[in-house]
């Protein structure tokens, strides 16, 4: 729903929440669907019409307002929705939403929610939250349709049917043999074009791909993309099925690792968004640009250890900024190439040694051709041959070796089984400011003393 659409729903909204025709309510939420149901919601700036949009939904409707609202918002509509029938929606949700939301709660709201549950379902949310963070575990749903290898098509079309409301997805049906493990998988295409008599046996395929509950989520998120998948089956170690992960949570992770990406790239760390409050958003970003404060008081004494050079030449200082910002610039492109290369593909000596050597091209090409013509700009500007080869030759060294910088850097960090994420690009920045400036006035003095100007 884009913005336009959105104020215009926002706006009928609210006129017939001022008219407090209940039946009217009913009837336009309904029409919405479930995630602009959820914008609406956090939108709007009354509590009490926030309550009676919960109110007017059926506990279906409840269920997926709470699956889609921030967790901010979470606790609140769970505020709204009567203790007797709370049990009631939170068995209706589906169990990775619903363990993503209790795992945001307080530990003792989250208790209180569980207590209300069915146990059959409170089991499976706790056996859930039991998995590390981040995990395939965490991601699935247990609401995963199975058959028996036996079973004929029409029996499996009968299961199918029976179990349809509640499953998550009907796209696969596994096909799972007295210890439950996986044997095979049907589709539905394969249930439509098979005869009905037909055992489930000879129409499966028996190539199935799982993923163990432990595994990292953008493990399964990249094999999911590699593989052009709808879902990956989730077995335990015993190779038993316990779980599904469908596309749509895979989409989420999608969203969640590049967010976190960017945060760490930027500098901030942790998730900051429109409504973290300023002291939390000044607290996290703090750290970060305190250490690069004091890093970047090297560049101050990089600076002050070449006066004579600069004070012989003052054309030299219009130069600095443009050097150091540039190389800064090309290890950032870098970096961010490198970040998003490591989700996507299999790292090894063949893989990182092209990578070196392209970025090794890549840099001595963008550092000729800027470097020609900064040293153009300098020949012209001062009528010297010098400066214009100082500012060319310097030029080139230090994006040469920016783009190196911001090549290997993430590279060591993975080697080492640290999220390279975490090389932000204010980090790669202020190491190459202070590269570039060595470079910069080193090249400067050794060209001055033989060719003064």
């Amino acid at each position: 729903m884009n913005e336009v659409v959105q104020d215009q729903l926002l706006e009928e909204l609210e006129r017939i929440l001022h008219s407090q025709n209940t039946r009217k309510l009913e009837t336009f939420i309904k029409k919405i669907r479930p995630f602009d149901r959820a914008l609406l919601f956090e939108r709007l700036s009354n509590i009490v019409w926030k309550k009676r949009i919960t109110e007017a939904l059926d506990n279906s409707g409840k269920a997926e307002l709470l699956s889609h609202l921030h967790p901010e918002d979470q606790v609140l509509a769970i505020s709204f929705i009567e203790r007797s029938v709370l049990g009631s929606v939170l068995d209706e949700m589906q169990n990775d939403d619903l363990a993503r939301m209790l795992d945001h709660l307080q530990n003792d709201q989250a208790e209180t929610l569980v207590k209300v549950m069915s146990p059959e379902e409170a089991d499976i949310v706790q056996k859930i939250l039991s998995y590390p963070e981040e995990s395939a575990g965490r991601l699935m749903t247990n609401r995963v349709v199975w058959i028996n290898p036996e079973m004929t098509v029409t029996e499996a079309v009968q299961k199918l049917r029976q179990y349809s409301k509640i499953f998550e997805t009907i796209h696969y049906l596994y096909v799972v043999n007295d210890k439950h493990q996986i044997e095979g998988v049907v589709s539905y295409r394969d249930l439509l074009l098979a005869e009905q008599d037909d055992l489930i046996k000879r129409i499966m395929s028996d190539n199935v791909m799982s993923v163990k509950s432990y595994i990292d989520q953008e493990e399964v998120a990249r094999l999911i993309e590699q593989y052009d998948l709808i879902a990956m089956p989730v077995v335990d170690d015993n190779e038993k099925l316990i779980g599904l992960i469908t596309v749509d949570d895979v989409i989420d992770v999608l969203i969640q690792e590049a967010t976190e990406d960017i945060e760490r790239l930027s500098g901030s760390g942790k998730e900051i968004t429109f409504k973290t409050n300023a002291f939390t958003a000044f607290a996290r970003r703090l750290p970060w640009l305190v250490l690069l404060l004091f890093i970047g008081l090297v560049s101050g004494s990089i600076i002050s250890g070449f006066e004579e050079t600069l004070a012989s030449v003052v054309a030299l200082a219009f130069f600095m900024p443009m050097i150091a910002g540039m190389t800064g610039n090309t290890g950032t492109q870098s970096l961010a190439v490198v970040v998003r290369g490591l989700t996507t593909n299999r790292i090894d000596k063949l893989t990182v040694t092209k990578l070196l050597i392209r970025e090794l091209l890549v840099g001595i090409m963008i550092g000729a051709t800027c470097g020609v013509l900064i040293a153009a700009i300098g020949y012209f500007w001062q009528g010297s041959i010098t400066i214009g080869l100082i500012v060319g030759l310097s030029l080139l060294t230090t994006l040469i070796i920016g783009t190196l910088a911001g090549t290997i850097i993430p590279l060591i960090l993975h080697r080492f089984k640290i999220d390279p994420a975490i090389a932000s690009g204010p980090l790669i920045t202020t190491l190459n400011d202070i590269l570039s400036l060595l470079i910069y006035f080193g090249i400067a003095t050794a060209l001055l003393t033989r060719f003064p100007i």
